[in-house]
């Protein structure tokens, strides 16, 4: 064959080849909005697949159809194209292998992508799912501290008020503004270090008015980790813990230390109590409840312990949360053996 029929020869087949692909191309589309609408599942797979195997019809009417209007019939007889008619348009189907082959494997193409979809939407449902659970459990953990902090402040105030009512009353205000905070931050879990040290301190404040000399504070705080972020109600619980279990049971009273320092890469806060007396048995709402709150916010990143020392004379709490925040310069806020 001479090169300018080799040339015409190649233009003609790339034609064909091209109509080929662009009306499978155009009926590609269909199948996957049908392989969505209807996947191959467990309960309906026998149904399913016979429905596709007989689709396979319609599939190779549209096809002829699509082809036919996209470009003539090609005669490889007469290595030329034929004017458009009914005769031709039937011709189309006669390769019928090549195109049930394709009609297949566009059909597990469109199902293994449905397959891969679904596979998706669940895995994302399960996991928004999941976070949905933590944040409903954290807000029930917080919803806790509440009103045990509430219940156990209030029982303190009772104490006093045929005793000493006018500092009974000073309690109240107190407890109320403490109450206001909490409500402030009632949907916020993660709250700059230095609010809830001024939380602690109040609430520090507000024991000191019952506890009087008998209690005894002393702070311990590094310097520029004021706008760290830790979790709301984080100190509170275990100071309250401190005092419940190991000031206020003693007689002579007691001391109860607070530090707060980088130890990298956790932030490390501290509450350290003497322990005199015989504690009181409590529910360990408190420790319990601190756990299972960092356990929630940090996934395993974040530790607590709780030490009392051979003797019973002393108890540690040690709370580790990994540094969040940014680091500003802040004026030191350390106060070591201050009484408040």
């Amino acid at each position: 064959m001479a090169p300018g029929g080799q040339v015409l020869h190649f233009w003609q087949n790339l034609q064909l080849d091209m109509a080929w692909c662009l009306t499978f191309a155009i009926l590609t589309p269909p199948i996957f909005l049908i392989g969505h609408r209807y996947p191959i599942t467990k309960d309906r797979a026998a149904r399913r697949i016979a429905v596709y195997v007989l689709g396979f019809g319609p599939f190779m009417v549209a096809f002829a159809c699509i082809r036919w209007v996209l470009l003539p019939p090609w005669n490889s007889v007469a290595q030329q194209f034929e004017p458009r008619s009914l005769h031709s348009l039937i011709q189309i189907t006669y390769r019928f292998a090549s195109q049930a082959w394709t009609y297949i494997g566009i059909t597990i193409a469109a199902q293994a992508y449905e397959y891969f979809q679904q596979a998706h939407r669940q895995e994302v449902e399960g996991l928004e799912l999941q976070q949905a659970l933590a944040a409903s459990e954290l807000q029930v953990l917080k919803s806790q501290l509440h009103p045990h902090f509430l219940f156990n402040t209030l029982h303190g105030i009772s104490t006093l008020i045929e005793t000493d009512s006018r500092r009974a009353k000073a309690m109240v205000l107190r407890l109320s503004s403490l109450l206001r905070t909490t409500l402030e931050y009632q949907t916020v879990e993660l709250i700059p270090l230095e609010k809830e040290i001024k939380f602690a301190e109040s609430y520090l404040e507000l024991e000191k008015m019952r506890l009087g000399c008998r209690l005894e504070v002393r702070w311990d705080l590094a310097p520029d980790i004021n706008q760290l972020l830790v979790p709301e109600l984080i100190l509170q619980p275990l100071v309250e813990n401190a005092i419940l279990h190991g000031v206020a049971v003693s007689r002579e009273g007691g001391t109860v230390e607070i530090s707060c320092k980088l130890a990298e890469p956790f932030l490390e806060l501290r509450v350290r109590n003497s322990v005199g007396g015989k504690r009181q048995g409590g529910t360990g709402t408190g420790l319990q409840n601190t756990r299972a709150r960092l356990r929630y916010l940090y996934s395993g990143e974040a530790r607590f312990s709780f030490e009392l020392t051979e003797d019973r004379k002393l108890a540690t709490a040690t709370v580790l949360v990994p540094v969040l925040g940014s680091q500003p310069a802040a004026t030191k806020h350390q106060v070591s053996g201050a009484l408040i």
